[in-house]
């Protein structure tokens, strides 16, 4: 299950409310908490791992693109606020470099992909395929919803996005069928994509198939992948020489680009093998601290099954010259 990093907090719960179960709180503490540090959670969900961190000494900023949660968090924390240990950022991670003071650095940047426990659980928030949920899937509460995007985007695109967000090898014939179906009847609920996934794919399609293929829905319609390319290395740079930046991805095309950055970072030159002479920046700009990604362990997959898929990878920025 990878590496241990006990912090002493024994329940892997310990920090979850309703709103949400934070994932590898322990192991987050350890690697990114502690007093006179800093931290930046730029996934704030319910505050889980903020109220995790904020234990261990730190000080923490929130970033979150969805109104709600910050509404929560702040709620949940509010005495921390009153002490000048945790304030919040509206703002979707992707951005929040622009939303920062220039100067401001962190010594460990927390990203927890994906959405919480609530949005999943809120049938109003669309990100489910439980019978007639609406099909919004939006984090923030502008720009397209699911319903619009399936029944306006041409089916290139629909394709492109099954197959490369949800690894549909029948991603061409799903759209097909999608846009088949939407000249009949405009995609409104969570059961209009149901019934095109079962017509794609069969009767013998079920909750696994239906999970995937909604999750890759929400990415596109979310822009989430090259939100998350955008923000890996400005975030980054926001860090403290010897600063920690961890990431957090349940989606095999996040934990891709998670992975090579990271890999990338701590190589000294990225030149072609085959050029003669270094052109690159020609040094790491970091460690790679987990060469595999640290997954849950078994306790807590059976306190909260959604950390199964959780893979956790960590990267630390280089000292100081």
């Amino acid at each position: 299950m990878g590496p241990s990093y006990f912090t002493g907090v024994s329940d892997p719960l310990a920090f979850a409310t309703t709103y949400h179960a934070p994932v590898l709180a322990r192991e987050l503490v350890a690697l990114l908490g502690g007093a006179d540090r800093t931290v930046l959670d730029g996934t704030l969900g319910g505050g889980g791992h903020s109220a995790a961190f904020l234990e261990s000494g730190a000080t923490v900023l929130g970033v979150d693109r969805d109104p709600r949660a910050i509404v929560q968090a702040r709620a949940r924390l509010a005495d921390e606020i009153a002490a000048g240990r945790f304030d919040t950022l509206a703002a979707n991670y992707a951005d929040a470099d622009a939303a920062l003071e220039p100067s401001r650095r962190f010594h460990g940047i927390l990203l927890d992909l994906g959405v919480s426990s609530h949005q999943l659980d809120d049938d109003t928030r669309g990100f489910s395929f439980r019978e007639g949920a609406p099909l919004d899937m939006r984090m923030e509460s502008d720009g397209l919803t699911a319903a619009e995007w399936l029944n306006e985007r041409e089916e290139r695109e629909l394709t492109q996005a099954l197959r490369e967000y949800g690894d549909e090898p029948k991603a061409g014939r799903m759209a097909r069928e999608i846009v088949r179906r939407r000249e009949h009847r405009p995609f409104a609920t969570a059961d209009d994509l149901v019934g095109a996934i079962r017509a794609t794919l069969g009767p013998r399609s079920g909750p696994s198939d239906f999970a995937r293929l909604f999750q890759a829905v929400r990415i596109a319609v979310n822009d989430e992948l090259d939100g998350l390319a955008r923000a890996l290395p400005a975030l980054r740079d926001r860090l403290h020489p010897d600063g920690v930046f961890a990431v957090i991805a349940y989606h095999s095309g996040e934990d891709r680009l998670v992975k090579h950055a990271f890999r990338e970072w701590s190589t000294a030159c990225i030149c072609p093998p085959a050029q003669p002479v270094c052109t690159c920046r020609g040094r790491a700009l970091g460690v790679l601290v987990t060469r595999k990604p640290i997954l849950a362990s078994e306790e807590e997959i059976a306190a909260n099954p959604r950390a199964r898929s959780a893979h956790l990878r960590v990267f630390r920025r280089a000292g100081a010259a």
